[in-house]
């Protein structure tokens, strides 16, 4: 390649996460660095696409790179950059880093990032998913904050960034014919001496997911569901034990493949 790769970032808490700005900053020190993000938080939103709605698009300053806000889902984002917004296809697709873990087969069908990864691979690209653990009594004030992060975790989010940017370059030139997705997801602490484990999403049922509102309606909450004892190494027992897991999913097969 002559040059810097170049790679298209997305993801699925919107253009004005701090986690989105961090992997951003990362990716420049290798790649010419493009950015469409949703304009506001698309998360729970897996693989929908703005069938019927006019999707906006705006470009933003502020970033190493050209920036856009896109007023759809990660999927869209991804899909418009592809053929209206860059010149040319990216060596890479990159979704993240998402505010908290997308492991076990659930997260991965309802995840935003995985979805917006997988339209890069639609399109025979690299595609790379990049989730960041985040104690559950931090969530709600990330989140709420619109990315603010409690000073505590932000080496964690750092090294996050970096490690996802050498394993992106690492990715580039390899083709993806069978719509690969290389799911990463970090743990809570994350140090450089932090161990990367091979997994395979977990099988997890979850249970209801909605209680009753005081409107007569219901409204979402979140459950991990159980994961059943035994089998290979899981992304969520890799995060469980303090690991990074690394599952690569092979959306032509319907599953997750263990080589690539």
């Amino acid at each position: 390649m002559m040059g810097k790769p170049h790679v298209l970032l997305t993801n699925d808490d919107g253009i004005d996460s701090l986690f989105l700005r961090a992997i951003a900053e990362a990716l420049e020190a290798e790649f010419e660095v493009f950015i469409a993000a949703p304009a506001v938080e698309q998360s729970w939103i897996g693989r929908a696409m703005s069938r019927r709605a006019s999707v906006s698009v705006e470009a933003v300053a502020g970033f190493p790179g050209p920036a856009w806000a896109v007023g759809g889902t990660p999927t869209d984002c991804v899909n418009l950059a592809l053929d209206h917004l860059l010149g040319d296809l990216p060596d890479i697709v990159v979704s993240g880093i998402n505010i908290g873990h997308n492991a076990s087969l659930p997260l991965l069908y309802s995840s935003g990032t995985v979805a917006g990864a997988l339209e890069g691979a639609n399109w025979g690209l690299p595609a790379l998913a990049v989730s960041q653990q985040i104690a559950p009594d931090a969530f709600e004030r990330v989140t709420a904050g619109r990315g603010a992060l409690p000073p505590e975790h932000e080496p964690s989010l750092r090294e996050a960034a970096v490690q996802s940017a050498r394993y992106a370059l690492n990715l580039c030139g390899t083709g993806n014919p069978d719509l690969h997705v290389h799911n990463l997801n970090f743990p809570m602490p994350l140090t450089t001496e932090t161990a990367w484990v091979r997994t395979v999403p977990a099988r997890v049922r979850l249970p209801g997911l909605y209680d009753p509102s005081e409107n007569g309606g219901y409204l979402f909450r979140f459950a991990q569901g159980e994961e059943a004892a035994g089998g290979p190494m899981t992304d969520r027992r890799a995060l469980a034990t303090g690991k990074t897991s690394l599952s690569i999913l092979n959306f032509s097969a319907l599953g997750a493949s263990k080589s690539q």
